[in-house]
Protein backbone atom coordinates (compact mmCIF):
# COMPACT_ATOMS: atom_id res chain seq x y z
CA UNK A 1 0.00 0.00 0.00
CA UNK A 2 1.53 3.36 -1.07
CA UNK A 3 2.49 5.86 1.31
CA UNK A 4 -0.21 8.90 1.97
CA UNK A 5 1.18 11.83 0.13
CA UNK A 6 2.48 14.59 2.95
CA UNK A 7 0.89 17.96 3.16
CA UNK A 8 2.20 20.66 5.29
CA UNK A 9 -0.34 23.84 6.27
CA UNK A 10 1.04 26.86 7.49
CA UNK A 11 -1.57 29.32 9.06
CA UNK A 12 -1.41 32.40 11.18
CA UNK A 13 -4.19 33.63 13.16
CA UNK A 14 -4.23 37.06 12.01
CA UNK A 15 -7.70 38.45 14.08
CA UNK A 16 -10.38 36.56 15.62
CA UNK A 17 -11.06 32.36 14.42
CA UNK A 18 -12.00 32.58 10.57
CA UNK A 19 -8.08 31.99 9.14
CA UNK A 20 -7.73 28.90 11.94
CA UNK A 21 -11.53 27.38 11.12
CA UNK A 22 -10.87 27.26 7.35
CA UNK A 23 -7.32 25.88 7.86
CA UNK A 24 -8.71 23.28 10.26
CA UNK A 25 -11.54 22.38 7.71
CA UNK A 26 -9.46 21.81 5.11
CA UNK A 27 -6.91 20.16 6.27
CA UNK A 28 -9.73 17.57 8.21
CA UNK A 29 -11.07 17.45 4.70
CA UNK A 30 -7.80 16.98 3.42
CA UNK A 31 -6.87 13.76 5.52
CA UNK A 32 -10.64 12.09 5.54
CA UNK A 33 -11.68 12.28 1.99
CA UNK A 34 -7.89 12.16 0.35
CA UNK A 35 -6.28 10.25 3.13
CA UNK A 36 -3.43 12.46 2.98
CA UNK A 37 -0.57 12.73 5.25
CA UNK A 38 -1.45 16.16 6.96
CA UNK A 39 0.30 18.41 9.88
CA UNK A 40 -1.24 22.17 10.05
CA UNK A 41 1.20 24.49 11.77
CA UNK A 42 -0.97 27.10 13.49
CA UNK A 43 0.85 30.08 15.72
CA UNK A 44 -2.77 30.22 18.22
CA UNK A 45 -4.18 26.75 18.88
CA UNK A 46 -6.21 28.40 21.41
CA UNK A 47 -7.89 29.48 18.93
CA UNK A 48 -8.76 26.76 17.11
CA UNK A 49 -9.52 24.77 20.38
CA UNK A 50 -12.75 26.92 20.61
CA UNK A 51 -13.91 25.69 17.54
CA UNK A 52 -12.67 21.82 17.78
CA UNK A 53 -13.01 20.16 21.57
CA UNK A 54 -10.32 17.81 21.07
CA UNK A 55 -7.44 19.86 20.67
CA UNK A 56 -5.53 20.56 23.30
CA UNK A 57 -3.90 24.71 23.22
CA UNK A 58 -1.32 23.30 25.81
CA UNK A 59 0.32 20.58 23.66
CA UNK A 60 2.55 21.26 20.96
CA UNK A 61 1.93 18.22 19.08
CA UNK A 62 -1.16 16.19 18.93
CA UNK A 63 -3.58 14.35 16.58
CA UNK A 64 -7.15 15.06 16.08
CA UNK A 65 -9.35 14.12 13.47
CA UNK A 66 -6.36 12.40 11.63
CA UNK A 67 -4.83 15.81 11.45
CA UNK A 68 -1.17 16.17 13.03
CA UNK A 69 -1.39 19.74 14.57
CA UNK A 70 1.73 21.54 15.43
CA UNK A 71 2.34 24.31 17.26
CA UNK A 72 3.95 26.99 15.35
CA UNK A 73 6.55 29.09 17.20
CA UNK A 74 10.13 30.32 16.54
CA UNK A 75 12.71 29.80 16.21
CA UNK A 76 10.93 27.86 13.66
CA UNK A 77 12.44 24.02 13.96
CA UNK A 78 14.42 22.28 10.93
CA UNK A 79 12.24 19.51 9.32
CA UNK A 80 11.60 17.97 6.19
CA UNK A 81 8.70 19.80 4.06
CA UNK A 82 6.22 18.02 2.61
CA UNK A 83 5.80 17.34 -0.66
CA UNK A 84 3.01 19.73 -1.26
CA UNK A 85 3.02 22.93 1.56
CA UNK A 86 0.19 25.10 1.26
CA UNK A 87 1.14 28.75 3.09
CA UNK A 88 -2.96 29.89 3.95
CA UNK A 89 -3.69 33.84 3.36
CA UNK A 90 -0.17 34.66 2.85
CA UNK A 91 1.14 34.20 6.65
CA UNK A 92 4.66 33.43 5.13
CA UNK A 93 6.58 30.54 5.12
CA UNK A 94 9.27 30.33 7.75
CA UNK A 95 12.86 31.40 6.41
CA UNK A 96 14.53 27.87 7.28
CA UNK A 97 11.72 25.98 6.13
CA UNK A 98 11.75 27.95 2.86
CA UNK A 99 15.84 27.37 2.84
CA UNK A 100 14.65 23.42 3.37
CA UNK A 101 11.97 23.43 0.06
CA UNK A 102 14.94 24.75 -2.45
CA UNK A 103 17.59 22.56 -1.30
CA UNK A 104 15.24 19.95 -2.26
CA UNK A 105 16.00 17.85 -5.54
CA UNK A 106 12.05 18.16 -6.33
CA UNK A 107 11.05 21.45 -4.89
CA UNK A 108 7.31 20.99 -2.86
CA UNK A 109 4.32 21.98 -4.88
CA UNK A 110 4.17 25.37 -3.26
CA UNK A 111 0.09 26.69 -2.70
CA UNK A 112 -0.92 30.04 -2.03
CA UNK A 113 -4.54 30.08 -0.44
CA UNK A 114 -6.16 33.26 -0.71
CA UNK A 115 -9.27 34.76 1.04
CA UNK A 116 -12.15 34.28 -0.82
CA UNK A 117 -13.75 37.02 -2.98
CA UNK A 118 -16.75 37.09 -5.05
CA UNK A 119 -14.86 39.58 -6.94
CA UNK A 120 -14.27 38.97 -10.91
CA UNK A 121 -11.06 39.25 -11.29
CA UNK A 122 -10.17 36.64 -9.18
CA UNK A 123 -10.97 33.98 -12.35
CA UNK A 124 -7.83 35.86 -13.74
CA UNK A 125 -5.81 35.89 -10.85
CA UNK A 126 -6.65 31.68 -9.94
CA UNK A 127 -4.32 28.97 -10.62
CA UNK A 128 -1.42 31.25 -11.24
CA UNK A 129 2.19 30.54 -10.79
CA UNK A 130 4.94 33.18 -9.43
CA UNK A 131 8.69 32.61 -8.92
CA UNK A 132 9.91 33.33 -5.36
CA UNK A 133 12.38 36.79 -6.05
CA UNK A 134 15.67 34.98 -4.43
CA UNK A 135 14.84 31.01 -4.09
CA UNK A 136 14.84 28.58 -6.87
CA UNK A 137 10.89 27.95 -6.28
CA UNK A 138 7.95 29.17 -7.79
CA UNK A 139 3.85 28.92 -5.44
CA UNK A 140 0.68 29.05 -7.22
CA UNK A 141 -1.98 31.26 -5.93
CA UNK A 142 -5.28 29.75 -5.73
CA UNK A 143 -8.49 31.30 -5.19
CA UNK A 144 -11.62 30.26 -3.42
CA UNK A 145 -14.83 31.15 -5.11
CA UNK A 146 -18.10 31.06 -6.95
CA UNK A 147 -17.89 29.74 -10.44
CA UNK A 148 -15.97 27.31 -12.38
CA UNK A 149 -13.23 29.53 -12.85
CA UNK A 150 -12.00 29.44 -9.37
CA UNK A 151 -10.93 26.60 -6.81
CA UNK A 152 -14.73 26.34 -5.19
CA UNK A 153 -15.99 26.26 -1.67
CA UNK A 154 -15.04 24.06 0.97
CA UNK A 155 -17.64 21.13 1.46
CA UNK A 156 -17.44 17.69 2.48
CA UNK A 157 -18.93 14.93 1.13
CA UNK A 158 -22.18 14.51 2.29
CA UNK A 159 -22.80 18.18 3.75
CA UNK A 160 -26.27 18.75 1.90
CA UNK A 161 -27.64 15.35 2.59
CA UNK A 162 -26.78 15.13 6.15
CA UNK A 163 -28.43 19.10 6.53
CA UNK A 164 -31.21 17.59 4.53
CA UNK A 165 -31.74 14.32 6.81
CA UNK A 166 -31.24 17.06 9.56
CA UNK A 167 -33.85 19.04 8.65
CA UNK A 168 -36.82 16.52 8.28
CA UNK A 169 -35.94 14.72 11.40
CA UNK A 170 -37.77 16.49 14.19
CA UNK A 171 -36.43 14.85 16.98
CA UNK A 172 -33.14 15.84 16.24
CA UNK A 173 -33.67 19.40 16.13
CA UNK A 174 -35.62 18.75 19.54
CA UNK A 175 -32.69 17.42 21.22
CA UNK A 176 -30.15 20.42 19.60
CA UNK A 177 -32.01 23.09 20.97
CA UNK A 178 -31.34 21.78 24.69
CA UNK A 179 -27.84 21.12 24.00
CA UNK A 180 -27.27 24.75 23.38
CA UNK A 181 -29.25 26.07 26.35
CA UNK A 182 -32.48 27.12 24.76
CA UNK A 183 -35.94 25.87 24.20
CA UNK A 184 -37.60 24.91 20.76
CA UNK A 185 -39.10 27.45 18.67
CA UNK A 186 -42.44 28.59 19.69
CA UNK A 187 -45.60 29.06 17.02
CA UNK A 188 -44.77 32.21 14.79
CA UNK A 189 -41.23 32.95 16.47
CA UNK A 190 -38.36 33.70 14.09
CA UNK A 191 -35.24 32.03 15.28
CA UNK A 192 -32.58 33.80 14.43
CA UNK A 193 -28.36 33.14 14.50
CA UNK A 194 -25.74 36.08 15.45
CA UNK A 195 -22.57 35.77 14.72
CA UNK A 196 -20.88 39.41 14.34
CA UNK A 197 -17.91 41.63 14.40
CA UNK A 198 -18.19 44.73 17.38
CA UNK A 199 -20.44 46.45 15.52
CA UNK A 200 -22.48 50.22 16.42
CA UNK A 201 -25.40 49.07 14.27
CA UNK A 202 -26.38 46.18 16.50
CA UNK A 203 -28.06 48.12 18.74
CA UNK A 204 -30.97 49.96 16.49
CA UNK A 205 -31.10 46.50 14.78
CA UNK A 206 -31.92 45.07 18.55
CA UNK A 207 -34.24 47.72 18.94
CA UNK A 208 -36.17 47.00 15.65
CA UNK A 209 -36.28 43.54 16.73
CA UNK A 210 -38.17 44.30 20.17
CA UNK A 211 -40.57 46.83 18.63
CA UNK A 212 -41.50 44.36 15.65
CA UNK A 213 -44.90 42.99 15.36
CA UNK A 214 -43.51 39.59 15.42
CA UNK A 215 -41.76 37.43 18.38
CA UNK A 216 -37.97 36.95 17.79
CA UNK A 217 -35.44 34.95 19.91
CA UNK A 218 -31.87 35.87 19.06
CA UNK A 219 -29.22 33.24 19.21
CA UNK A 220 -25.69 35.05 20.89
CA UNK A 221 -22.67 32.68 21.13
CA UNK A 222 -20.32 33.45 24.53
CA UNK A 223 -17.91 36.39 23.70
CA UNK A 224 -19.32 37.69 20.67
CA UNK A 225 -20.48 41.75 20.18
CA UNK A 226 -19.95 41.67 24.25
CA UNK A 227 -20.10 45.17 24.23
CA UNK A 228 -23.13 46.34 21.95
CA UNK A 229 -25.29 43.60 24.22
CA UNK A 230 -23.51 45.08 27.84
CA UNK A 231 -24.62 48.81 26.59
CA UNK A 232 -28.07 47.30 25.03
CA UNK A 233 -29.18 45.58 27.88
CA UNK A 234 -28.24 47.52 30.37
CA UNK A 235 -25.23 44.80 32.10
CA UNK A 236 -27.71 42.28 31.73
CA UNK A 237 -25.71 40.58 29.12
CA UNK A 238 -27.64 37.11 27.96
CA UNK A 239 -25.67 34.19 29.01
CA UNK A 240 -26.55 30.38 28.41
CA UNK A 241 -29.44 29.47 30.79
CA UNK A 242 -30.31 33.39 31.17
CA UNK A 243 -32.07 34.79 27.97
CA UNK A 244 -33.08 38.91 28.18
CA UNK A 245 -36.17 39.43 27.45
CA UNK A 246 -37.34 43.18 25.68
CA UNK A 247 -40.47 43.64 24.01
CA UNK A 248 -40.39 40.73 21.12
CA UNK A 249 -36.95 39.92 21.32
CA UNK A 250 -35.87 37.11 23.45
CA UNK A 251 -31.45 36.96 24.01
CA UNK A 252 -30.23 34.14 24.42
CA UNK A 253 -26.30 33.42 25.12
CA UNK A 254 -25.64 29.82 24.22
CA UNK A 255 -21.99 28.69 23.95
CA UNK A 256 -19.41 29.33 21.64
CA UNK A 257 -20.11 25.60 19.23
CA UNK A 258 -17.33 23.34 17.92
CA UNK A 259 -17.91 23.84 14.36
CA UNK A 260 -20.28 20.61 13.69
CA UNK A 261 -22.36 21.83 16.14
CA UNK A 262 -22.71 25.23 14.44
CA UNK A 263 -23.72 23.67 11.21
CA UNK A 264 -26.64 22.38 13.15
CA UNK A 265 -27.45 25.75 14.29
CA UNK A 266 -27.07 27.39 10.93
CA UNK A 267 -29.73 24.23 9.74
CA UNK A 268 -31.91 24.99 12.45
CA UNK A 269 -32.35 28.82 13.00
CA UNK A 270 -34.66 30.75 10.32
CA UNK A 271 -32.14 33.32 9.82
CA UNK A 272 -28.04 33.34 9.93
CA UNK A 273 -26.35 36.33 10.73
CA UNK A 274 -22.62 35.45 10.12
CA UNK A 275 -19.19 37.44 9.48
CA UNK A 276 -15.28 37.09 8.19
CA UNK A 277 -15.21 33.85 5.62
CA UNK A 278 -15.66 30.06 7.44
CA UNK A 279 -19.18 31.45 8.96
CA UNK A 280 -20.22 32.82 5.42
CA UNK A 281 -19.33 29.92 3.68
CA UNK A 282 -21.33 27.74 6.08
CA UNK A 283 -24.48 29.88 6.15
CA UNK A 284 -24.65 29.28 2.17
CA UNK A 285 -24.58 25.57 2.53
CA UNK A 286 -26.90 25.78 5.20
CA UNK A 287 -29.93 26.79 2.80
CA UNK A 288 -31.27 29.68 5.18
CA UNK A 289 -31.70 32.94 4.61
CA UNK A 290 -28.56 34.69 5.68
CA UNK A 291 -26.73 38.45 6.48
CA UNK A 292 -23.17 38.74 6.08
CA UNK A 293 -21.24 40.85 8.25
CA UNK A 294 -18.17 41.62 6.03
CA UNK A 295 -14.52 42.53 7.78
CA UNK A 296 -14.04 46.14 7.31
CA UNK A 297 -10.82 47.00 5.43
CA UNK A 298 -8.66 49.70 5.16
CA UNK A 299 -9.59 52.56 2.48
CA UNK A 300 -13.25 50.77 2.31
CA UNK A 301 -12.22 47.88 0.00
CA UNK A 302 -14.39 45.46 1.66
CA UNK A 303 -17.07 47.21 -0.05
CA UNK A 304 -16.54 46.69 -3.39
CA UNK A 305 -16.29 42.33 -1.74
CA UNK A 306 -19.37 43.05 -0.02
CA UNK A 307 -21.16 44.28 -3.79
CA UNK A 308 -19.34 41.56 -6.21
CA UNK A 309 -20.79 39.39 -3.72
CA UNK A 310 -24.47 40.16 -3.84
CA UNK A 311 -24.25 40.89 -7.80
CA UNK A 312 -23.48 36.97 -7.91
CA UNK A 313 -25.89 36.17 -4.91
CA UNK A 314 -28.63 38.45 -5.56
CA UNK A 315 -28.49 38.18 -9.38
CA UNK A 316 -31.17 35.50 -9.40
CA UNK A 317 -33.75 37.40 -7.50
CA UNK A 318 -37.17 39.51 -8.59
CA UNK A 319 -36.20 42.96 -8.26
CA UNK A 320 -38.02 43.95 -4.82
CA UNK A 321 -36.49 41.32 -3.27
CA UNK A 322 -33.24 41.90 -4.36
CA UNK A 323 -33.22 45.69 -3.64
CA UNK A 324 -34.36 44.37 0.47
CA UNK A 325 -31.26 41.89 0.56
CA UNK A 326 -28.99 44.55 -0.95
CA UNK A 327 -30.29 47.35 1.24
CA UNK A 328 -30.87 45.21 4.45
CA UNK A 329 -26.88 43.96 4.00
CA UNK A 330 -25.35 47.58 3.16
CA UNK A 331 -27.24 49.07 6.26
CA UNK A 332 -26.16 46.13 8.45
CA UNK A 333 -22.43 46.92 7.52
CA UNK A 334 -22.69 50.71 7.96
CA UNK A 335 -23.00 52.01 4.60
CA UNK A 336 -23.73 55.69 4.58
CA UNK A 337 -26.92 56.03 1.75
CA UNK A 338 -28.47 52.50 2.80
CA UNK A 339 -31.06 54.41 5.21
CA UNK A 340 -32.08 53.36 8.76
CA UNK A 341 -31.69 49.77 9.96
CA UNK A 342 -34.97 49.53 11.14
CA UNK A 343 -36.75 50.45 8.01
CA UNK A 344 -34.37 47.88 5.80
CA UNK A 345 -34.80 44.97 8.11
CA UNK A 346 -38.95 45.23 7.90
CA UNK A 347 -37.95 44.75 3.98
CA UNK A 348 -35.62 41.82 4.23
CA UNK A 349 -38.00 40.37 6.66
CA UNK A 350 -40.74 40.73 4.66
CA UNK A 351 -38.99 38.72 1.60
CA UNK A 352 -38.04 35.86 3.85
CA UNK A 353 -40.52 33.65 1.93
CA UNK A 354 -39.11 34.30 -1.11
CA UNK A 355 -35.46 34.04 0.20
CA UNK A 356 -36.26 30.60 1.76
CA UNK A 357 -36.86 28.54 -1.10
CA UNK A 358 -33.70 30.78 -2.91
CA UNK A 359 -31.20 29.92 -0.43
CA UNK A 360 -31.92 26.23 -1.17
CA UNK A 361 -31.54 26.69 -4.86
CA UNK A 362 -27.99 28.98 -4.18
CA UNK A 363 -26.57 26.12 -2.19
CA UNK A 364 -27.73 23.37 -4.82
CA UNK A 365 -26.08 25.89 -7.50
CA UNK A 366 -22.64 25.96 -6.02
CA UNK A 367 -22.99 22.23 -4.67
CA UNK A 368 -22.36 22.11 -8.69
CA UNK A 369 -18.87 23.27 -8.38
CA UNK A 370 -16.50 21.29 -7.28
CA UNK A 371 -15.07 21.43 -3.62
CA UNK A 372 -12.32 23.18 -2.96
CA UNK A 373 -10.17 20.45 -1.00
CA UNK A 374 -10.52 18.58 -4.16
CA UNK A 375 -9.17 21.27 -6.26
CA UNK A 376 -6.43 21.18 -4.59
CA UNK A 377 -5.84 17.61 -4.15
CA UNK A 378 -5.52 17.89 -7.79
CA UNK A 379 -3.63 20.81 -8.74
CA UNK A 380 -1.04 19.31 -6.02
CA UNK A 381 -1.44 15.98 -7.85
CA UNK A 382 -0.28 17.81 -11.50
CA UNK A 383 2.64 19.26 -10.10
CA UNK A 384 4.11 16.99 -7.35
Amino acid sequence: MPTPARWDIFCKVVDNFGDAGVAWRLARQLAAEHAFDVTLWLDELAALARMARDVDPARDTQTVAGVTLRSWREPFPDVEPAAVVVEAFGCALPGNYLAAMAARRAPPAWILLEYLSAETWVEGAHDVESPHPTLPLKRRFFFPGFTASTGGLLRERGLLAARDAFRRNRDAQRIFWPSVGVPPPAEGELRISLFCYPSAILPSLLDAWAEGEFPVSCLVPEGVAAGALDAWTQGNVPHPGRPFQCGRLALHGIPFLAQDDYDHLLWASDINFVRGEDSFVRAQWAGRPFAWHIYPQAEGAHWRKLDAFLDRYASGLGPATQAAVRRFWRAYNGAPDAGAIAHAWLEFAAAQPHLVSYSDAWAGRLASLPDLASALATAATLRV
